[in-house]
């Protein structure tokens, strides 16, 4: 008893420490949900005497929910005003198998057009509201699919228009469809969460949607779909002010992605100390292709081991919509001032495209990708390339959908790949291939103001050149070193110049510029 007792303690000295501004110590109530007709029984379904705790104690002021170990069956629960769920660490709290006992929840379409909204423990126009406890919270995806069908995939945990939000130390497992997801909020606290959530479509780890002042600090994330995904389904609130630090990530899609749905802004996102793992897609991917300007992203200290393809860059004029009644289309977006430094990543072999490539960045024809910096990168690719993959010509897709594959069945490079970019600074960046690749370690089409700098890549005889140029104006080529042998260190073709070579370091190599007229 004494136990159970210095626990609900614990829980509420937790909950005052979150920083709650509305609620005192000695205002705190702490509710004992059991002692309220809500039972441990996997065979009763307790969504009516759970919801009636909430609403009438957020009538009354709030409360700490406290749910004691054993195992609850529910189906949606929507928190209110000053309402938070405590789980015990033998805790389980699970969905109902019937689709029935769920409710749709602020409807939306997303990035493939499917109706979604349904959701198991969410919040709706709510604040101070949160889930804290190590206890679990168990979706039971497989059985809620077979009773309602892809059409109805409730979402384990969904808050709509909330503020003052804490989700803390739970355990989240087995959604229907997304795990999480967090649509126009502020004030997200997220931190010591653990995610595990495969076997369906579209299970991602963090949906981050037009929300702002968000922390996700020290979780663990492992998905069928991607693990850390932002996302403006709405044109009317941006994605900002949000700091990620302390994640792990394994996933059978991407690791960390913006987009697709990308209609307003992304701005001021700092992400940092991620390892993504074992990824059967990118491992960083920004994406606007709905209209959405992202500006002002850092992204630093991150490793990533068996990951297809390490990073995709993308503006793309796709120009959906998805809340078609309260919504219109936008204009073809913006991606600026981005950084990404400090990286050291494993690509895995095989990857979605033949022979595999580091680093996809392709804007679209009048909309470049500006102030792009790529600072401190290494690789470990597998190689594999041959002359004829060298000119393979990369489709534009401009309104496909933004993916990797999109871009098959090759890319001409085998580090980084760069088309419709301005301002585009690449410096210490270094790649080990496994075997003879005769594609070029980097690529840059259509281009202005390019910066590659203190370098080290490896090229291989029959090659053509260690860098390409076509249709680049104003480019500095400083202190690039390879050891292996090709024609040019710089090929320039098209209508390009102001190409400048310095204290590059190419023993081998036939001609520091070769240029090539049109």
């Amino acid at each position: 008893m004494l136990k159970s007792i210095i626990k609900v303690l614990s829980v509420a000295f937790l909950l005052l420490t979150i920083n709650r501004t509305a609620v005192k110590a000695s205002e705190t109530v702490i509710v004992d949900v059991t002692k309220h007709g809500v039972v441990a029984d996997t065979n009763v379904v307790n969504t009516k005497a759970i919801q009636k705790l909430i609403d009438d104690y957020s009538k009354k002021g709030g409360a700490l929910l406290h749910f004691p170990a054993g195992k609850y069956v529910s189906g949606t629960i929507l928190l209110k005003d000053n309402i938070t769920i405590s789980l015990s660490e033998k805790t389980e709290l699970l969905g109902s198998k019937n689709i029935a006992d769920y409710q749709m929840v602020d409807a939306f379409r997303t990035g493939n057009g499917a109706l979604m909204g349904y959701c198991f423990i969410g919040a709706v126009d709510a604040k101070n509201v949160g889930i804290i406890g190590g206890g679990t919270i168990n979706g039971r995806g497989k059985d809620v699919l077979a009773s309602g069908g892809r059409g109805k995939r409730p979402f384990l945990v969904r808050f709509v228009r909330s503020t003052g939000i804490v989700v803390k130390d739970v355990k989240l497992i087995n959604s229907t469809a997304w795990t999480t997801h967090f649509f126009a909020c502020k004030g997200i606290d997220i931190s010591g969460v653990t995610i595990k959530s495969r076997g369906l479509g579209n299970n991602d780890g963090f949906d981050i949607d037009c929300s702002q002042d968000v922390k996700i600090f020290n979780c663990d994330i492992d998905t069928g779909d991607d693990g850390l995904c932002f996302k403006t389904t709405w044109s009317q609130m941006a994605c900002k002010n949000i700091e990620v630090k302390g994640l792990r990530i394994t996933s059978n899609h991407g690791g960390i992605k913006f987009g697709t749905e990308s209609m307003a802004p992304f701005e001021n996102i700092k992400i940092s100390d991620v390892y993504i793992y074992d990824t059967r897609n990118g491992g960083i991917k920004i994406n606007s292709v709905d209209g959405a300007q992202i500006r002002n992203v850092e992204i630093s200290n991150i490793t990533m081991n068996n990951v297809r393809t390490p990073m995709l860059i993308r503006l793309g004029s796709r120009l959906n919509v998805f809340r078609k009644d309260s919504d219109t289309k936008q204009k073809t977006g913006v991606i600026e001032n981005v950084s990404i430094r400090n990286v050291n990543a494993k690509a895995a072999n095989p990857a979605q495209i033949d022979p595999p490539s580091g680093i996809l960045i392709t804007g679209v024809p009048g909309h470049d990708i500006k102030n792009l910096t790529l600072e401190n990168i290494d690789i470990r690719i597998a190689g594999g390339g041959n002359a004829k993959h060298a000119r393979q010509v990369v489709p534009e897709a401009e309104t496909a959908y933004p993916e990797i594959s999109t871009f098959k069945p090759t890319i001409p490079a085998y580090g980084i790949w760069a088309r419709h970019v301005s301002g585009l600074t690449l410096k210490n960046i270094s790649f080990t291939v496994d075997s003879t690749d005769l594609r070029p370690a980097f690529i840059i089409e259509d281009g202005k103001n390019v910066n590659i700098s203190n370098s080290q890549v490896p090229t291989f005889e029959g090659a053509e050149a260690v860098i390409r140029l076509e249709n680049v104006q104003a480019a500095n080529i400083t202190q690039v070193s390879t050891t292996g042998k090709a024609k040019a260190l710089v090929r320039v073709e098209g209508k390009s110049g102001d190409v400048k070579a310095l204290k590059n370091k190419f023993d081998k190599i036939v001609k520091e510029i070769e240029i090539i007229k049109p």
